[in-house]
């Protein structure tokens, strides 16, 4: 089952997204706030594929919703709903852990899109590995488990979320290749994707706070000005 948690206050809002995501087969389970939202994430057994969150909501916000969400889950697909004026709003949020955001207003080919693009990278995350896909990869201190889908520094394994991990398979399958942002964009999120190519950039710099011994001074996901990234092994 495709499980979807639908978290929004506004109630014309939130029964516009449930009708489209039930529509195309998607199972939707509501929420009203970030604190019922909690509640039914801990309590329900089966568990949830994609968390979609409004940001703007009275007492606990999708900020802080978020950040709970992404503690106990990385692998959990969470889409952030923010108002087209809030630049901010987005990059606040994907640092937080989300894995994408949807500004409003949007049309349900867009909701519909985002979600399902998303839903297909966890699927893919959770998937259970081919035999075949059990080599390692390693660079340096660092070793990928293309299996067991980690990612270890020196021994010492790092959380990815689904979009962080497909972002380093791709540089360590192209160890110092410089990556066009574009590219990057459309084998992460897809050829389709509605949204801005600054989410590849809020995304490195996520990585880069998990990877680099110093953030401000990254030695192995450098970027190649005018271009994009790469994975150093120099």
């Amino acid at each position: 089952m495709k499980r979807i948690m639908v978290v929004e206050d506004e109630t014309a809002i939130r029964e516009f997204e449930v009708i489209n995501l039930k529509r195309v087969g998607y199972t939707v389970v509501e929420a009203g706030s970030g604190e019922e939202a909690l509640d039914i994430y801990d309590s329900d057994a089966e568990g949830f594929d994609i968390a979609l969150l409004d940001i703007s909501m009275p007492g606990m916000d999708g900020f802080t919703l978020c950040k709970e969400l992404r503690r106990r889950s990385e692998t959990l697909g969470i889409i952030m709903l923010t108002a087209r004026t809030q630049e901010m709003d987005k990059i606040s949020g994907l640092m937080l852990g989300a894995d994408d955001y949807i500004t409003k207003p949007f049309s349900p080919t867009e909701l519909l899109a985002r979600v399902d693009s998303l839903y297909r990278r966890v699927e893919m995350h959770t998937a259970k590995p081919e035999p075949e896909s059990s080599d390692d990869i390693t660079l340096g201190e660092f070793t990928l488990n293309l299996r067991r889908r980690t990612l270890l520094k020196n021994g010492v394994n790092i959380e990815l979320t689904q979009v962080e991990f497909q972002m380093i398979e791709y540089f360590f399958t192209n160890p110092d290749v410089a990556l066009d942002r574009t590219d990057i964009l459309n084998k992460v999120w897809g050829t389709n994707y509605f949204g801005e190519e600054k989410i590849v950039d809020v995304n490195i710099r996520r990585l880069r706070m998990k990877i680099e011994d110093d953030p401000s001074r990254p030695k192995h996901l450098v970027t190649v000005w005018g271009m994009g990234y790469k994975w150093s092994t120099r």
